[in-house]
């Protein structure tokens, strides 16, 4: 085992701890991590992330699920539309320019955070069953 595997390791602790307990998507932290400290191409480490992400969802997915925090009926209409969406998006990023896709994936980061930060807090809905 090199550094280099203790890093990567690291990494995925580190994006799995994220995913699980504030809901983002792996790849906010896998692809960052790639591209900046492995010095991978944009394409290249994308394509790790959607890979290296399938584990990290199913553990987090399943765990909220055994929790009851899934909406199942949004979960399975989301699942339809990301399979779908992932299709098209990878056929589309296989051939744009790293430089370019290093760029849009930066400022969907930049959104993201911003989103996060200055958004109004949601009144949470939860239907409850009668009693």
């Amino acid at each position: 085992m090199s550094w280099g595997d203790v890093v990567a390791i690291g990494g995925g602790l580190v994006a799995g701890f994220l995913s699980g307990t504030i809901g983002i998507g792996g790849g906010l932290v896998f692809v960052p991590f790639m591209t900046i400290g492995f010095r991978m191409a944009q394409p290249l480490a994308q394509g790790t992330s959607l890979a290296a992400v399938i584990p990290t969802a199913v553990v987090g997915g399943v765990t909220h699920l055994r929790r009851g925090n899934v909406r199942r009926d949004a979960a399975i209409w989301m699942g339809v539309g990301g399979v779908g969406g992932a299709a098209i998006g990878s056929l589309i990023a296989v051939e744009v320019p790293g430089s370019i896709l290093a760029r849009v994936f930066g400022a969907f980061l930049l959104f993201s955070a911003y989103r996060i930060a200055f958004a109004r807090p949601s009144v949470e809905t939860e239907s409850k069953v009668p009693s």
